[in-house]
């Protein structure tokens, strides 16, 4: 668990020094050439290049996490049996609410002699 911790806190530093250090670097003309670029053009450049290292950072966090050994990571046996427990609880009681709700359809409406009353007859479920 730690390792995965170590990981994810390592990614998020990257995550805020990659763009930082690359928007700084193109601003103070510490990159070689960046003095000879408009400033239109070296902040369309920084910006791109500042998303594009979030991008590869966040690439390699994938790639990282994708590398490690699945089997490794084993759920908690209790956590299991309470979810598969509360699945069935709640597809229990869907299906007890859908006959309960058959029961409360079963109805028709019941014209009177003249046409100019209906009521509503509800049936008795069996």
């Amino acid at each position: 668990m730690a390792g995965v911790i170590t990981k994810f806190v390592t990614a998020s530093l990257f995550m805020w020094i990659a763009p930082v250090a690359i928007l700084y670097g193109y601003n103070h003309n510490l990159i070689p050439g960046s003095s000879d670029l408009s400033p239109h053009t070296l902040t369309l450049l920084s910006g791109f290049l500042a998303v594009v290292s979030v991008n590869i950072v966040i690439a390699f966090y994938i790639y990282m996490a994708m590398k490690e050994p699945s089997d490794k990571h084993e759920p908690d046996p209790k956590f299991l049996a309470e979810a598969k427990a509360s699945v069935n609880q709640s597809t229990a009681d869907a299906g007890s609410s859908s006959q309960s709700s058959k029961k409360r359809v079963k109805c028709c409406f019941a014209i009177s002699k003249d046409a100019r009353e209906q009521k509503l007859v509800e049936h008795a479920a069996d």
